[in-house]
């Protein structure tokens, strides 16, 4: 288990490892004296909160990536205002022109970065990324989903017209000749596991954005694959449930931020 114990030389006992962890894996011995680590008894979900949480860092653990310390971690509101988060939140764009140029591995990998810390139901990190970045293997995808989608007259009927346009401008329409697109999937078969994917995929756009990246979710794959599985052997991606996203430089420009009809509450 990666949280292996307690180093008593820096615990206080001031219990806040208590309430940190969801799963009540700490408690206090019986003379209230020391706090004892009950993990072995129970199932720890390696969510880190009470790594977050211990004050003095005492808790000890292995093989569950570096805990990062930054300055006002404990006070997000200060390293970020509301006002400039809600610009950036709301001038993210779903990019449907790229520019040909491949996105550096150094910026693929600081996506993937952020990807890797967007929030889970019970922190079931079960998710897998995979990133095709071969214009014939993309060609080969967008053809399957073209096809698929062409076998219900329903989505024909919604869609035919809008693929019809892209594939007079792209070489793999559905992707709008994106660089790259990213995959995530799961084993989850439960709706919590949409949620995670879903999450996952939207800390993974607005990193890229941070980096001048353009990126859109592609809910045709989804949509071709929920209808024939075999399209995942197509990018040799595994899992129940399995979501995409082109990502490359955008090759236009926005000059404000499209309106929005305010919801009532």
């Amino acid at each position: 288990m990666p949280i292996i114990g307690i180093d008593y030389s820096k615990c206080t006992v001031c219990r806040t490892c208590l309430t940190a962890c969801p799963r009540y894996l700490y408690q206090e011995n019986e003379e209230k004296a020391q706090i004892e680590f009950v993990g072995p008894i129970k199932r720890c979900v390696l969510c880190g909160q009470c790594i977050a949480q211990c004050p003095e860092e005492a808790i000890l653990y292995e093989g569950m990536g570096e805990a990062i310390s930054i300055e006002n971690v404990g006070t997000p509101d200060k390293i970020v205002s509301y006002d400039k988060l809600f610009n950036f939140l709301a001038s993210l764009r779903s990019i449907r022109r790229y520019k040909p140029d491949k996105v550096p591995d150094e910026l693929l990998k600081k996506v993937i970065r952020a990807m890797e810390y967007g929030a889970t139901g019970a922190n079931m990190r079960s998710e897998k990324f995979f990133i095709i970045s071969d214009k014939s293997k993309l060609k080969e995808l967008s053809d399957a989903v073209i096809e698929e989608m062409g076998k219900d007259q329903m989505l024909k009927d919604q869609f035919n017209e809008q693929i019809r346009r892209h594939s007079q401008i792209f070489q793999y329409p559905i992707y709008f000749d994106a660089p790259h697109v990213i995959f995530v999937s799961n084993n989850l078969n439960i709706m919590t596991g949409g949620f995670n994917i879903g999450n996952i995929i939207t800390f993974g756009r607005l990193a890229a954005q941070s980096l001048g990246l353009g990126t859109c979710w592609n809910g045709w794959t989804q949509i071709a694959i929920e209808r024939n599985k075999e399209i995942k052997k197509i990018a040799n991606v595994k899992g129940i449930v399995v979501a995409a996203f082109t990502i490359g430089f955008p090759d236009l420009t926005y000059y404000r931020i499209p309106p929005r009809t305010p919801k009532r509450v």
